[in-house]
């Protein structure tokens, strides 16, 4: 296939999630939505004359259609790659494997068990991981820089070493990585390709050394790292415009819509997640109520705002866990709650406005995954609160290494402990609070994703 660019690219991004999506309308005509998040901010900062390029999958009919019409943006390559081999590569290994194991989620007396079906979903992953190296391979000019992000590509640097070794290959991983005795739970020939797929890039990047020195401890099984570099890069918050968004005219409307709910004068106790199953949504409820039952003073004196929005709800597992959140939460309000206090103030749907609104008021924001990358969550709240907020941080979390030392640190799987940091955030005098909301702020945005990106792309150019 010949390159779709007039000009061969310099700086290549590709992801699975690109930066536009298309939805058929009913006229039949195409309505583009656009993203943000830090490698559109990334790809701006480095000027329109850097003939970039983002290379993506098409991941709804819209977006396939789109291809078909030969519709897209400048700067865009958009890959219609089947239905059926995205939905086993991204849905069959990606989410329901990879994912699994590198967030240790797994109940193992049960699973994972890896059948002859496993091995025919990972043929798509093998497929689908080919279109984006090719399609790289094809676009790039010599000597350029491709910047390949995330589990679902794991195999993408080595395929495209061997097609392009003349290319400058990064990778980074946005999850956190297994540890070697989690991580050869993966049949022994599948761990080596993954291996051997991410050792095709000149530098690998993550965002914390903890998991960065997990994936070299995981290498030294094929040999070790073999002239590959591993960087570390701990995507912080976008200040600048979290403060400006939070300030808009719908996010102030959200603020009084959320007090009204919450009740005057009430403290808050804040989450805000996707309904992902490392994001230990139910414990943080089950703390909470320990709180209520250890401390009877909080009662009626304090809310939880719960904004746990759907995630990957084609997975039974998820749809599952999304109705053990709701029904926790109804359990709390039906035991605890009175005709003016509504314990646990819980909302579903995705609403970004709703989530600032959220953050500002937050008194107390509780960040508590089993596992996490990162978690931006974490490092959000403190920027954009407009009295001080308490942190109280899973020790799991990626942003743990840079906000611990300001936060109160739990471990996420002990109820009894959250509850009880719960109670110290809530009863955190109001100035050491402030003053640990300020270098929770500083810490949060030391490297803002455009940023982030740009420190990635220097490394591997270098």
């Amino acid at each position: 296939m010949a390159p779709t660019h007039d000009v061969p690219a310099q700086v290549l991004v590709a992801s699975n999630r690109g930066p536009v999506s298309y939805e058929v309308q009913g006229d039949g005509s195409l309505a583009a939505r656009r993203g943000g998040g830090g490698l559109v901010s990334g790809l701006s900062a480095i000027g329109p004359d850097a003939d970039a390029l983002w290379v993506c999958s098409a991941l709804s009919d819209g977006d396939r259609e789109a291809v078909r019409r030969g519709v897209g943006e400048a700067g865009v390559r958009m890959l219609d790659i089947p239905a059926d081999v995205h939905t086993d590569a991204y849905n069959g290994v990606a989410n329901s494997v990879l994912w699994f194991v590198h967030h240790l989620l797994y109940q193992t007396p049960l699973e994972p068990v890896f059948d002859a079906e496993f091995r025919r979903q990972w043929a798509s992953y093998e497929a689908y991981n080919r279109a984006f190296a090719e399609a790289l391979a094809e676009e790039a000019g010599d000597g350029a820089a491709v910047l390949v992000q995330d589990y679902h590509l794991c195999l993408v640097p080595g395929m495209l070493r061997e097609l392009r070794p003349d290319l400058r290959i990064g990778h980074f991983s946005h999850t956190p990585w297994a540890p070697p005795e989690y991580f050869r739970m993966l049949p022994d020939d599948i761990a080596a390709q993954v291996l051997r797929g991410m050792l095709g890039a000149d530098r690998l990047g993550f965002l914390t050394r903890r998991w960065a020195d997990a994936f070299t401890a995981c290498a030294d099984a094929v040999g070790g790292l073999d002239g590959t570099e591993i960087g570390v890069h701990g995507l912080g918050a976008d200040a600048d415009f979290l403060r400006r968004r939070a300030h808009e005219a719908d996010v102030e409307e959200r603020i009084v819509a959320l007090r009204e709910e919450v009740g005057a004068g009430r403290r808050t106790i804040v989450r805000v997640d996707r309904t992902e199953l490392s994001k230990n949504i139910v414990r943080g409820l089950l703390a909470y109520r320990q709180l209520l039952d250890d401390h009877p003073e909080w009662r009626e004196r304090v809310s939880h705002v719960a904004f746990a929005y759907p995630s990957r709800q084609d997975l039974a597992v998820y749809r599952d866990y999304t109705a053990e959140v709701q029904r926790v939460a109804d359990e709390i309000n039906s035991v605890y709650g009175t005709a003016t206090w509504t314990p646990v103030v819980l909302h579903v749907k995705d609403d970004f406005a709703r989530s600032l609104a959220a953050y500002r008021i937050a008194d107390v924001a509780l960040v508590n995954p089993i596992r996490d990358g990162m978690n931006l969550v974490a490092k959000e709240v403190p920027v954009v609160s407009d009295e001080g907020c308490v942190l109280v941080l899973s020790r799991e979390a990626g942003a743990f290494d840079e906000l611990g030392d300001d936060a109160l640190v739990v471990n996420p799987y002990d109820v009894v402990a959250t509850a009880r940091a719960l109670h110290s955030a809530l009863a955190m005098p109001v100035g050491e609070r402030d003053e640990r909301t300020k270098r929770l702020a500083v810490a949060a945005t030391a490297l803002p994703p455009a940023r982030w990106f740009l420190e990635q792309l220097d490394a591997l150019r270098a």
